[in-house]
């Protein structure tokens, strides 16, 4: 009993520190972004997914160097499902969200894709070395092909700004926040001095390293002591756990309207999950694929495919569709017991 409390302290304790890290990792890592100008969409899809999927890849990392291969590929599925189902869900039943159609028709179907791409590869039981790193420079593509999309859609601002009705529009519009006296913007992150920026960065990513290695050891734990198996384990304890970052951060988007946050952060932290955890986990370690983790991805890609058919037709999501969603993760969750 005492070595129960023990380790749940101890799992409580690693949940802290990788939603705290996590925490200070997007404050920094955005509030270096921001400086750049660097559009939301591209910021959620990107620094805020990757900052917030910390833990995922943290957690799954040091699975695999411990051969809890389990928890590697259960935290990746569970964390993708609860991802859209719940969190989605939940930001969706507060408020309707809308979707941008660079997310319909690029960044979804990407989702999918990478999906399915995964389901193959475990199909021999294993995802190897090779495996690893057709995922790595998979995400390597696309976090390029976001960059350049970017800088075009920049470019493209700047053109239309050189004739007179957009050039007037600019001029009437209202003017830029005020600066601080080293010339940042007077935003929540703009306020924070370079060094302090960097030092959230650095201090978060600690917090998340740590972390993850606490909540992997007492999770392990857990299931031997009450005899569960660590996918269950991984895909329910440890995804909710990581996950909690995507939580925080897509619902108070959704609450202070900044959808294109919310669900980019969703969608970017799924492909970030799937690429770079799982790729990164196999290139430490060949990480075995169980065959009950097939249904597991198939489940996560239909997740994806409700979240694409719930968008097409009136571009947002509504609180109807966030309540299916959270119906649909209900269901799945009584599967698993």
């Amino acid at each position: 009993m005492i070595e129960i409390g023990l380790q749940t302290l101890f799992l409580a304790a690693g949940f802290i520190l990788l939603v705290k890290g996590a925490d200070w990792f997007v404050d920094g890592a955005a509030g270096l972004a921001e400086k750049f100008r660097i559009p939301q969409l591209v910021i959620g899809l990107t620094i805020v997914a990757m900052g917030t999927s910390m833990p995922e890849a943290a957690v799954s990392i040091s699975a695999a160097m411990k051969g809890n291969a389990d928890i590697t590929i259960g935290n990746v599925m569970g964390s993708n499902i609860l991802n859209i189902l719940i969190i989605l869900g939940l930001s969706a039943a507060i408020t309707p969200l809308a979707v941008e159609t660079s997310t319909i028709w690029r960044d979804l179907p990407f989702l999918i894709l990478v999906t399915a791409l995964l389901f193959i590869l475990g199909l021999d039981g294993i995802i190897g070395t090779a495996d690893g790193t057709v995922l790595l420079l998979l995400f390597t593509v696309y976090l390029a092909g976001l960059l350049i999309m970017t800088k075009l859609r920049q470019n493209t601002a700047v053109v239309h700004l050189t004739s007179p009705r957009p050039l007037q529009q600019a001029l009437q519009a209202p003017p830029p926040a005020a600066e601080t006296t080293d010339g940042e913007a007077s935003g929540s992150q703009g306020q924070k001095s370079w060094p302090l920026l960097l030092l959230l960065t650095a201090a978060g990513l600690s917090m998340i390293v740590a972390g993850s290695s606490v909540t992997v050891e007492a999770a392990s734990s857990l299931a031997r002591i009450f005899g569960i198996s660590e996918r269950f384990i991984g895909l329910t304890i440890v995804a909710l756990g990581t996950s909690l970052p995507e939580l925080f951060t897509s619902v108070t988007a959704a609450r202070k309207r900044n959808a294109d946050i919310a669900i980019g952060n969703v969608v970017g932290s799924n492909i970030f999950n799937l690429l770079f955890v799982t790729g990164a986990s196999a290139l430490v370690m060949p990480v075995p694929y169980k065959a009950a983790f097939l249904s597991d991805n198939l489940i996560s890609g239909a997740a994806s495919l409700m979240l694409l058919f719930c968008s097409l037709r009136e571009r947002k999501l509504l609180r109807r569709h966030g309540t299916l969603m959270l119906l649909g993760y209900a269901v799945y969750f009584v599967t698993l017991l």
